[in-house]
Formats: structure tokens, C-alpha cells, sequence
């Protein structure tokens, strides 16, 4: 399936966009004389994802938003930029928070280069991905560092090498660029990195012993999706963090059983936060051209935000990061169009000389 006009985007995900989960965003103003980007949305098969114990689909939402010039020039190829959602919602709902594309169209009026903008989708039965790797889930870690990048080189004219791909997520997207990042320097050079969350070794979970409850009560689907955000964040986590295919029907293990903590748990949980695991990889960190870092003055994840930010600075890792006012949310399209994008036209290389 693939379509190429504005409204094609309203009408594929018009139904998931009056979610309660959507946030309202401050919208740039539309820049004038701003040129309108083609929207197509494609789905992407997830060899990673294949044999997934959870059930969740192996193909996979996939918007990408071509500049203007795309059309015209047959010959050009193009930088790319890979955008990831985060906890709770889709692809299709995070275009509508950072007003793509909008946001886009005002990127490039405004000097932005002309890239190619790539939003996948990673939501799954308990509301996200985690963007790991899991038995339970299926390997999204693989399935956005490979099978999504190769399908884009495949079938659009990208430029396909590492110094032209950028990494950028919010929030539990953030996260998977912190992580993805660290791990996949062959693949990206430059990293964005907005409100991410995850960043330190979690505790375990619920001490309400009613939450404990309803937390080992689900066994389908439909007792997930009763449950309080808080609580399905739990369930998120340990099917990405803690798999068990010995544990039908939901196939993972929670931090705590029966009321008692399970240290061997949480030390996987542990072994999945970007601050315990970041010492690994200062020399995959250090092949970047740019790394970037932001989160509202207004956000709880600040304070992990700062401390990613200082053990950069403590391996003399270059980076920039800003708190700017806001909160975990409300300044998404702003950041998009006008910090985001712009630090990725500096930093991504572009032209015949990157080919």
C-alpha cells in the first residue's frame, strides 16, 4: 500500500489519532512559501520481528515524508532521517504531535537541507517495544537498525551510508535511540536524543499489593488494555526486558511474584538501561558526527537526561544538550522543526561526496 498525498496520512491513521493518549503540542507557525512534502505510507515487513511469541504483526506502519525536490531531480539521493515514537502510541499518532508535515515543510523553508524523513511504527500488545530485543516481542532493536534502513535503500534513493542516516526518538523512542545508538554506529552518524526515558535501572514496579494483583491477573490482551498507563509500562518492560518463552501465555517474567522481588529480573531489567550499559560503548559513541540531547525543564526525566549528557562529557564525547522550557510533551513540533531537523542538516553528510 502506498499513497502520496497530504491527506492520505489523515485518512490511514485518522481513527488512532482521537486516541486518549494524544497530546496536545505549541505549533510552529506555517512558514511562509514553504513547499509541500509528499507523504506515503508504505508497510515494512520485520524479518526481526518473525516469530514473535507475543502475536504482534511482522509487518509494520511505516510514513515517510519525501522533500519536494524528491519528484523533480530523478537523480538525487538523499540524506534520511529515522524518527521514533514513543510509549503508548504509534507512528501515526506521533506525526500528528510533531505536526508533520508540517514541521518538516517548515524545516526546509527555513534553511533545513532537504532530507527524507522515515516515521516507524514499534507499538505492540502492551503499548510499546521498548525498542529492544526479545523473544516475546521480536527484535525491534534489528528491526529499525536493519529491516527498516534496508528497505528504505532499496526502494528509495537514499544515501546509503552510515555518515547519512540519522537517529532521533522521544521519550520511549529517546530511549531506543540512546540504546540503538550505542550499538549501531555502522549504521547512523548522527544521534538526537529528545526526553528519553528508561535511562536508569528500574526498581521493581508496584509495592500496592492491589497492583501486584492486577499486574499477575492479565493473561490476554484485552486485561492489558484495561489497565492504568502506569501499570501497563510494567508489562511493556518485561516482555522487552525479562522474555521467558516458558511462561505462556504472556511469556516474561515480572520483577516481582507472588509479592516477592525477583533480584534475577531486575537484574536483566538492569542490564537494559542505557546508563548502566553506556561505559561498553564510548568508542561506538565516539564515531558519531554529532550527538545531541534535550528535555523540558517541566519533565521528571530531566535529571537521567543530565546524566547521560555528563558521562558524554566525562569521556570528553562531544555533545549538545539543552533543558529548554516545557514539559515532557508540549514542545515536540517546536523541537522538531526547528532544533531536530537543523541539527541534522549540519551534521549529515549529503551530495555525491557521501556516495
Amino acid at each position: 500500500m502506498q499513497t502520496n498525498i497530504h491527506a492520505a496520512l489523515t485518512i490511514a491513521i485518522g481513527l488512532a489519532l482521537s486516541a486518549p493518549a494524544q497530546v496536545k503540542t505549541e505549533v510552529p507557525p506555517v512558514v511562509p512559501g514553504a513547499k509541500p512534502v509528499t507523504v506515503e505510507h508504505i508497510r515494512v515487513h520485520g524479518t526481526a520481528l518473525e516469530g514473535n511469541l507475543e502475536g504482534d504483526d511482522v509487518d509494520r506502519d511505516v510514513f515517510v515524508f519525501l522533500p519536494a525536490s524528491y519528484a523533480r531531480d530523478k537523480t538525487r539521493r538523499y540524506p534520511v532521517v529515522y524518527a521514533l515514537h514513543g510509549y503508548s502510541i504509534g507512528a501515526g499518532q506521533w506525526s500528528q504531535e510533531i505536526h508533520v508535515p508540517q514541521t518538516i515543510e517548515g524545516a526546509f523553508a527555513l534553511g533545513a537541507q532537504d532530507m527524507i524523513v522515515v516515521l516507524p511504527d514499534s507499538k505492540t500488545v502492551h503499548n510499546g517495544s521498548m525498542y529492544s530485543s526479545s523473544a516475546t516481542t521480536g527484535d525491534f532493536e534489528q528491526f529499525i537498525a536493519h529491516d527498516v534502513v534496508a528497505y528504505m535503500d532499496a526502494h528509495y534513493r537514499t544515501i546509503a551510508g552510515r555518515k547519512s542516516r540519522g537517529l532521533v526518538g522521544h521519550s520511549m523512542g529517546g530511549y531506543g535511540a540512546s540504546r540503538i545508538g550505542m550499538k549501531h554506529p555502522d549504521v547512523f552518524g548522527s544521534l538526537y536524543i529528545m526526553s528519553p526515558c528508561c535511562l536508569s535501572p528500574r526498581g521493581a514496579g508496584p509495592a500496592d499489593p492491589a497492583d501486584q494483583k492486577a499486574l499477575e491477573a492479565v493473561k490476554t490482551p484485552a486485561d492489558s488494555a484495561s489497565l492504568p498507563f502506569r501499570l501497563r509500562t510494567q508489562l511493556a518492560s518485561a516482555a522487552a526486558w525479562s522474555p521467558n518463552p516458558k511462561k505462556p501465555p504472556l511469556y516474561f517474567d515480572l520483577p516481582v511474584q507472588n509479592g516477592v522481588v525477583q533480584p534475577d529480573v531486575l537484574a536483566k531489567w538492569a542490564a537494559n538501561a542505557p546508563l548502566a550499559f553506556v561505559d561498553q560503548y564510548v568508542r561506538n559513541l565516539r564515531e558519531y558526527q554529532g550527538i545531541a540531547i534535550d528535555v523540558g525543564d517541566q519533565d521528571n526525566l530531566r535529571i537521567d537526561a543530565a546524566r547521560l549528557h555528563d558521562v558524554l562529557d566525562h569521556y570528553g564525547i562531544s555533545n549538545a544538550f539543552e533543558i529548554y522550557s516545557g514539559t515532557h510533551t508540549s514542545a515536540m513540533a517546536d523541537r522538531f522543526q526547528n532544533h531536530v531537523l537543523p541539527f541534522f542538516s549540519r551534521n549529515l553528510c549529503s551530495g555525491s561526496k557521501c556516495q
